[in-house]
Formats: structure tokens, C-alpha cells, sequence
């Protein structure tokens, strides 16, 4: 956009970072600087010289906190077009500092356009109304400056919308046309149904096709393809995924995450701004009910909690630890030996957990990934007040015929809270409604007892058979 409009010949437009007055913290002067110094550089790589700013003001012409409107005001009084910036990472900055910068802009904006920025759009994870809040622990609260408070300078919010699919199928059809190599009908819709047209999502895995795969642009890409990219994507724990970890321990984000990792009613009903603020975040679906937003986040949200959990643990499985002679998955071992790693570290592992209530299930999340890493997959399905987790391991296999065959196996996941002797048969009977839709004839229900009064893990934990009410053989685990 900014190219777009300094094209056009009626405004200089520039974006740029305020990134690198991140690591200055509350050190006003050498923070501004280091964003004008990244500004400068912008500048030089995106202007032509006529609109390129001016020598900034040094400490004898300002001081660090008028810094950066006097550099402003001195740039848009020399250019000869109306200026337009873009702050990119304005979340980036903290404290003094970013009550300094958003207290310049707004004393700025009356000085529009002759002498300060026509126009500012500052660019982040979060609103600024969010910004208040997360930056008070390190600044200080902003309205006990006196004057009015620098966080109210905003014209317009915006939130850069999900795509839809003709909005992917366009996108993807530009690299077509350059390149000749089509995106299959199979490849666009099984990108949305994991990316709900999350914009970063919808490009990360072209790129990740395109650059990192390398798939020949005489080659279609496939359903096969995006399914690749989603698992390297979540493997390498890309920027933008890994950005996620920090929000989930939030306390305000937690509240929230976690009743829809353990499937239960939040214990009180969150405040709506910080529901908006997870969904600020992306992390939440825009629309009711709470939900993850999409299928990524979604696995990315459990790997980021459960990826720490057996780090420590001696006796935790390894990748593969479990496969047969002829390929397959021996499900009865992996469940007789996760009941015997529960029963001597149980205890210990839920107690280091921060999402308290999810724990259990977090641990077994991370079992079953750490087995079928390398060579299979962990689909999961939960959610604000479905009373369980829904998981499916997906193996593929040489078939007896030498042909590629997939194993699947499915685990049903609940929590015994209270006092309630209906959790087996709603258990069994939820079971059979999952395994109904995968077709599945036999299945895993895992109880977690997580009444205060249980007897000690060691003592509870217990495997059977038994029948579920549509008569299919059900492998039992109380824990």
C-alpha cells in the first residue's frame, strides 16, 4: 500500500518498524533513535531522494522525549508531498517509551498536514486498547500522567479480515499465472479447512509448497502437498506460530484456553474484552461460540503446551517406540505402558502444569505425539464445554499387499470432577458418536479422576475391556 500510493504521485508513504526500539525498554532517547535510524534506512531503500527525510533533529535540538515529532514535523515540512507512515510492531515497544511515542503522535496531529504525517496507521498484534492494559505492569499506568492519556489517538481499529475462498483461490491464482503451476481444487479447500482463511496461514503454506518444498512448477499442487507444509510448519515452530506461546500464558488468555483444552464451562464467565482480546489475537474463532480459530492453531496451541511436558521424564517413550514387525501400531502396549508411566509420574507432571485443569489430558497429548513422531500424526478435537477430547492417531503403514495403509486408532479423553457416577456411560456413548463418524469398530476411553477425595494415581489407575452401548470392544482407562 505504501508503494501504491507514493507510485501515484500525490503522497510519500514509507513503512516501517518500530522494532528496533525494543531492546532500549524504557530508555526514551536511545529507543527513538534506534527507530528513526531504522526509519532512515526504509527511506533510503523505498523514496526517491526528493522525499526523503531530512538530517533528524539531534539532543541540542530536542530532547529524548520530543525526539521523534520533532524528526516528523522537520520531514513533513520538507517533503514536498503530504506525508503517510506505516509503524509496523508498535506492540513492540514498552513503558516510558511507548507512552512517550503515542504521546508525540497525538500532540502532532493538529499540525497535520503542513507540518506532521497526514496520516498514521500503527500496525500490531494487538489494538491499542489491549496495549493499555498488557503495557501498565511495565510503564507504569499512562493516566497518572496527568493531560490526556497518549492511548487515545486512535481514528479507526482495524483488523485485517480472514480470506475466503475465492479471495485464496485469487491469491493463488496470481502465482499461477506467473509461474504456470496450479493450486488443485483439493489443495485450495483443504488449505481453508485448515487455515479458516487465517491470512498468514493461507500464504505460509504456499511459501512453504513453493520455496521450502520446492515442488517443480510443472507439478499441481495437491491436498498431499498442504498437508506436508501444515506439519513442517508446526514442526519448525515458524515466527509467527511461535508468537503464540507467549499469549498462552497470559493469565487473561488462560482463563480462557483453558476450559476449551479440557472441554468443561469456564469456573466464572470471562470478561468480554478479554474474550475479544484472544480474538484480537487470532487465537479465537470472531464468531460464538469459543473456539480455537482454526485447525493450525488449534494443534499448534496443544504441541506449544504439551511439547515441555516429558522433557524431563527418564522414562518417557521414544519416537517409534511402539511399532510392530509389520508396521503397525501396538496400541495395547502403548496404553499399558502409559498407564505404568502415569502411575509413577503422574502426580508430578500435572503439578508442574500452569493450565491446571487440562493437565492429564496435556500429558497424554504429549505421550501419544512423542510416539508417532517421525511417522505419524495426532488430530485433535475439543472445545468449550464438550465434556471430552476427541484424538485420532493417524499411521501410515506398509498394507500386507506392499500398497501404503493407515491405522487409525481413537481416544476419547474426559475428567471425573466431581461426584458424578454417569461419566463411564456418557463416556461410552460419546465414544460411540466419534467412532460412528470415523467408522471405527473399537476405540480408547481414557477417565481422568479428578475428584479431590481419589484414591492416590498409583492406586486408581487401571486398564479393562468392556463394551460400549452400540456393542463395540472399548479399551477402559481410569487414571
Amino acid at each position: 500500500m505504501a508503494a501504491e500510493l507514493t507510485a501515484g504521485g500525490q503522497y510519500a508513504a514509507l513503512l516501517t518498524s518500530c522494532e528496533p526500539g525494543r531492546a532500549w525498554g524504557d530508555d526514551v532517547g536511545a529507543a527513538t533513535r534506534a527507530i528513526l535510524d531504522r526509519t532512515r534506512a526504509d527511506a533510503e531503500a523505498a523514496l526517491p531522494p526528493q522525499l526523503r527525510p531530512p538530517r533528524w533533529p539531534d539532543a541540542s535540538d530536542a530532547s529524548d522525549g520530543g525526539l521523534l515529532g520533532a524528526a516528523l514535523a522537520a520531514w513533513s515540512q520538507a517533503c514536498p508531498r503530504p506525508l503517510v507512515l506505516f509503524l509496523d510492531e508498535i506492540d513492540a515497544l514498552t513503558g516510558r517509551t511507548l507512552i512517550s511515542v503515542l504521546g508525540q503522535l497525538r500532540s502532532g496531529a493538529g499540525r497535520r498536514p503542513a507540518a506532521f504525517p497526514a496520516a498514521l496507521a500503527l500496525c500490531g498484534l494487538r489494538d491499542l486498547r489491549d496495549l493499555r492494559d498488557y503495557k501498565v505492569a511495565a510503564g507504569g499506568d499512562p493516566s497518572r500522567l496527568g493531560g490526556p492519556s497518549p492511548f487515545n489517538i486512535v481514528v479507526r481499529s482495524l483488523r485485517l479480515g480472514d480470506f475466503t475462498v475465492e479471495e485464496v483461490r485469487g491469491l493463488y491464482g496470481q502465482h499461477t499465472a506467473e509461474t504456470g503451476q496450479v493450486f488443485t481444487p483439493d489443495a485450495v479447500s483443504r488449505v481453508m479447512e485448515l487455515t479458516a482463511g487465517q491470512p498468514w496461514l493461507v500464504n505460509a503454506l504456499a511459501a512453504e509448497i513453493v520455496d521450502e518444498m520446492a515442488v517443480p512448477y510443472t507439478e499441481p499442487v495437491t491436498a498431499d502437498h498442504v498437508n506436508e507444509a501444515k506439519e513442517r510448519l508446526i514442526r519448525a515452530r515458524a515466527t509467527h506460530l511461535d508468537s503464540l506461546a507467549d499469549k498462552l500464558n497470559e493469565p487473561r488468555v488462560r482463563v480462557i484456553i483453558e476450559p476449551v483444552l479440557a472441554g468443561t464451562e469456564p469456573t466464572t464467565d470471562p470478561p468480554a474484552d478479554d474474550v475479544q482480546y484472544a480474538r484480537d489475537l487470532g487465537l479465537l474463532a470472531q464468531t460464538s461460540p469459543v473456539r480455537i480459530a482454526n485447525p493450525i492453531y488449534r494443534e499448534v496451541v496443544a504441541r506449544i503446551l504439551t511439547d515441555p511436558v516429558l522433557e524431563f521424564s527418564s522414562d518417557a517413550p521414544k519416537a517409534r517406540a511402539f511399532v510392530l514387525p509389520d508396521g503397525r501400531l501396538d496400541i495395547p502396549g502403548l496404553i499399558e505402558q502409559f498407564a505404568a508411566f502415569w502411575r509413577a509420574n503422574g502426580d508430578i507432571l500435572t503439578a508442574r502444569q500452569v493450565y491446571h485443569e487440562a493437565a492429564p489430558h496435556l500429558v497424554l497429548m504429549a505421550y501419544l505425539q512423542r510416539v508417532v513422531n517421525g511417522g505419524g500424526y495426532v488430530d485433535r478435537e475439543y472445545g468449550v464445554g464438550r465434556g471430552r477430547i476427541d484424538l485420532l492417531i493417524r499411521w501410515p503403514h506398509p498394507g500386507p499387499d506392499g500398497k501404503p495403509a493407515l491405522q487409525r486408532e481413537a481416544f476419547e479423553l474426559k475428567a471425573r470432577a466431581g461426584g458424578a457416577a454417569g461419566t463411564l456411560p456418557t463416556g461410552l456413548a460419546q465414544l460411540d458418536g466419534y467412532l460412528d463418524r470415523l467408522g471405527l469398530d473399537h476405540g480408547t476411553l481414557v477417565i481422568f479422576d479428578r475428584r479431590p477425595a481419589a484414591k492416590p494415581i498409583a492406586e486408581r489407575t487401571s486398564i479393562t475391556t468392556t463394551l460400549s452401548l452400540a456393542g463395540r470392544t472399548i479399551t477402559l482407562l481410569r487414571a
